[in-house]
């Protein structure tokens, strides 16, 4: 099974450029978007409806053109949701997960925690619940992998000037303890357990300052898998050279 994650940056940009359908000749089982910025209805009738998959889309439901995430699987799920249940966290549309046979596959988009200290603390909140969320999945007897823009760099191995951002969002020690936190919780960075010493890999970069030419950028997009699927994990990596977005697809084959 191969899942690719990628934020798109707004999806019906990403389509209307020719990006969207070349992604499914990397012939993946589950594709997560996320930062999708559109309704369904917005959205193309081939976007909506790619051939041999189902597809389903959450969006923010007061704010448009903003947040958002997708999936499209081939396998049909046993069960869809949206949202972790809190309706404050929800509002958004940056979480969408799929029950499959074997395993639970969930899109998110984190927050970015900018704008403001009320951002910083929606954006702590969100990663609690969160936590809080795929342990009570965990608990169900699921196998969780989660993947999307979780809007942090974990390590100073995970961007290019970590000096220059320990007080940016993004690289706040306190953004960083959660990602600890999960992995003290048995969820295991998947890029990070093949690739531990990587320099240089990253997964966005800022458009002004044209930083993707010169490779300054932040790891930002991740899978995390429960530490009993990982054995299972044949592979992983980026598609660092595939554009239309400032970030870059990631990809996982069980």
């Amino acid at each position: 099974m191969k899942i690719i994650s990628w934020n798109t940056n707004g999806l019906r940009a990403t389509a209307k450029q020719g990006f969207f359908t070349p992604l499914f000749k990397n012939k993946p089982d589950i594709l997560c978007l996320q930062e999708t910025k559109a309704t369904t209805k917005q959205l193309p009738p081939e976007v909506q409806n790619v051939s041999g998959y189902y597809s389903y889309f959450s969006h923010p439901k007061i704010k448009k053109g903003y947040s958002g995430v997708a999936i499209y699987t081939k396998e049909k799920p046993r069960e869809i949701f949206y949202g972790m249940g809190i309706k404050s966290l929800d509002d958004e549309g940056r979480l969408l997960g799929v029950k499959l046979k074997n395993y639970t596959i969930i899109s998110g988009y984190f927050p970015n925690g900018g704008q403001g200290p009320h951002r910083l603390k929606y954006k702590l909140e969100f990663y609690e619940a969160f936590l809080k969320f795929i342990l009570k999945l965990r608990r169900n007897g699921e196998n969780v992998i989660f993947c999307g823009d979780v809007n942090t760099a974990h390590e100073e191995i995970d961007l290019a000037r970590p000096k220059a951002n320990v007080e940016n969002t993004g690289f706040l020690p306190i953004e960083r303890a959660w990602i600890d936190k999960v992995i003290k919780n048995k969820f295991v960075d998947v890029f990070r357990k093949f690739y531990p010493e990587k320099i240089a890999a990253y997964t966005y970069w800022d458009i002004k300052t044209r930083a993707r030419d010169r490779n300054v950028g932040w790891r930002l997009d991740y899978f995390f898998a429960d530490e009993k699927i990982v054995p299972k994990i044949k592979s992983t990596g980026m598609l660092s050279d595939y554009y239309g977005s400032d970030h870059c697809p990631i990809w996982l084959e069980i």
